[in-house]
């Protein structure tokens, strides 16, 4: 018997875990819109994925993925050079788990709506774990821009969109299925490939796969070093080429690849970012002579998209935890839940999820349609706007929903604290495949361009003229757009035409899918104004119970 003298205190007060809960079943926002997207789709699949990504077994497979990380082999204790890297049992079991989702190269062998599919699988993922998703991601990249060499496509392709994973590094012949990674950045260059030095030497001309080359330098950032193949750039005669590079070779030997080292990550910590080295390594030329960074920009539009995804997916978690704990927690005679200040920062918080979330799965649409001239346009537009816009709010999300928690959300008690893993997640999409400014640039240029089927400019205006006519302040802003971009004569201000053109779109989809108070309340605040700084600040009137409601985990 404990003695009251002894006993200092009794735990209560504190919420429950967020576990063993339908990550897709009480999304709202993702099932509305794919149901816009693709009217009359089953969900059985979707709300299998839901309950079986929101369990408490897989939460702890990511937990232990991430708190036992990726670990260097360079030598085995013979002394022969091994190169290879020892990862936790739990993260094999994730990669099984999302290539048997088929969120890899699986959608470029299936018909439409594939890729629509596949973005929302791999936003509900991502709220199970998002770092081992990089070599998944950049398989579904390069396995397109694998087409521009005929023969190694056939090879390949097969494997690469197989649904089987195998870590062995053995030949490709040897395994039901493959995964691909990319190495374009090096130190001295960083988004401006066009610096690189790694050199290739076109040593066979006429092999089985095309033009051999043995291919000498480095790369900066090799993420996944454990893929079976990567694309990388490489400095030839002709200029800046891509080349296919894997890491056994047909006969079985290793390539010449040596990783120097795994990179120490703020956050992104099951996965491997290794810097390697190549000494006189094999690869076969994918593509013409000096065109690659035309792949480059094929490949970043896809690993954009799945950026802009991500951030989303971890936006729609970290809003998740924070309604789940003030849902629960009692603060001054009452749950946090309903103070109303609170209120103003959930709802506010949910308005940013489900605008970001409709913003991704637009751009996935995009990319589903690929033979359709409008859609080709728009895809133009989406990728940076969605990728510049998304990321940049997504830390901000993060770190207001962690204020949520107060100092249990930046705890990590032994891996435990989920929101604190967000947060260090968040920043990587804003840098990854092109930081801010980048994007706006891109969408300056694509703005002022033209393209199959008409102008990129009248294919923007045609998507928001669908809500026309629901919004004074909306009107306001798509008005603006058109005298805006032809003024606009240098770039100092093309990260606010970025944020308005993903502010517009973004309004122009809620109206399309999602009740009117959400769209009512993100235009009053976000194009009209009524709307401070920092999240919750959403004027008097707005609907927080609804908002705040449709957007409750459970």
């Amino acid at each position: 018997m404990t003695s009251s003298h002894t006993t200092t205190h009794d735990v209560f007060n504190q919420p429950k875990p967020l576990v063993d809960v339908n990550l897709y079943a009480g999304n709202r926002a993702l099932r509305d819109a794919l149901a816009f997207h693709l009217p009359g789709r089953d969900e059985a699949t979707s709300l299998a994925q839901g309950e079986r990504w929101g369990s408490l077994e897989w939460q702890t497979h990511a937990r232990l993925a991430n708190t036992h990380p990726p670990r260097l082999q360079t030598h085995d204790r013979f002394g022969h050079r091994i190169d290879r890297v020892e990862f936790h049992p739990s993260y094999h079991a994730l990669m099984t788990e999302a290539v048997g989702a088929g969120l890899h190269g699986r959608p470029w062998s299936r018909g439409p709506g594939a890729h629509i599919e596949r973005a929302a699988a791999f936003m509900l993922f991502t709220e199970l774990e998002p770092s081992i998703l990089c070599p998944i991601s950049m398989t579904y990249a390069v396995t397109p821009a694998l087409r521009a060499n005929d023969k190694v496509t056939e090879d390949w392709f097969g494997k690469l969109a197989s649904t089987a994973y195998d870590p062995r590094l053995v030949p490709f012949t040897d395994k039901p299925g493959v995964t691909m990674g990319m190495g374009m950045t090096e130190k001295q260059g960083g988004s401006d490939v066009r610096a690189n030095t790694t050199r290739a030497v076109i040593v066979e001309p006429g092999s089985p796969w095309g033009a051999r080359a043995e291919v000498t330098g480095h790369k900066w950032f090799f993420s996944a070093p454990m893929c079976d193949a990567f694309l990388i750039l490489a400095q030839e005669e002709g200029g800046l080429s891509c080349f296919f590079l894997p890491r056994v070779l047909p006969d079985g030997t290793l390539n010449a690849v040596r990783i120097q080292r795994l990179k120490d990550k703020l956050g992104n910590h099951a996965n491997a970012s290794s810097e390697v080295e190549f000494h006189a390594a094999n690869a076969w030329r994918v593509g013409e002579v000096g065109r690659g960074v035309a792949q480059i920009l094929e490949m970043g539009t896809l690993t954009r998209l799945d950026c802009a995804l991500g951030t989303a997916g971890l936006m729609r978690h970290a809003l998740s935890l924070a309604l789940h704990h003030t849902a629960q927690r009692m603060a001054f005679g009452k749950r946090l839940i309903d103070q109303p200040v609170m209120k103003n920062v959930l709802a506010d918080m949910a308005l940013e999820s489900e605008a970001a979330t409709a913003l991704a799965l637009r751009l996935a649409r995009a990319i589903d349609r690929q033979d359709d001239p409008f859609e080709a346009l728009m895809r133009r537009v989406l990728t940076p706007v969605a990728k510049f816009w998304i990321c940049k709010r997504g830390s901000l999300l993060g770190q207001e929903a962690m204020e949520c928690l107060g100092g249990n959300g930046y705890v990590e008690e032994a891996g435990e604290g989920v929101m604190a893993r967000i947060y260090r997640e968040m920043p990587l999409n804003s840098i990854w495949e092109g930081a801010g400014n980048i994007m706006a640039l891109d969408l300056l240029r694509a703005l002022r361009g033209g393209g199959k089927g008409g102008s990129v400019a009248e294919a923007l205006a045609a998507e928001l003229a669908t809500a026309r006519g629901a919004n004074a302040a909306f009107d306001r802003v798509a008005d603006a757009l058109p005298a805006r971009i032809d003024a606009m004569v240098d770039e100092t201000e093309a990260r606010r035409l970025a944020l308005d053109v993903a502010l517009a779109v973004q309004a122009s989809l809620l109206r399309r899918h999602a009740p009117d108070f959400v769209f009512d309340a993100f235009c009053r605040s976000r194009l009209g104004g009524d709307w401070g700084q920092a999240f919750g600040t959403l004027p008097a009137g707005t609907a927080f119970d609804a908002l705040i409601a449709r957007a409750m985990p459970t």
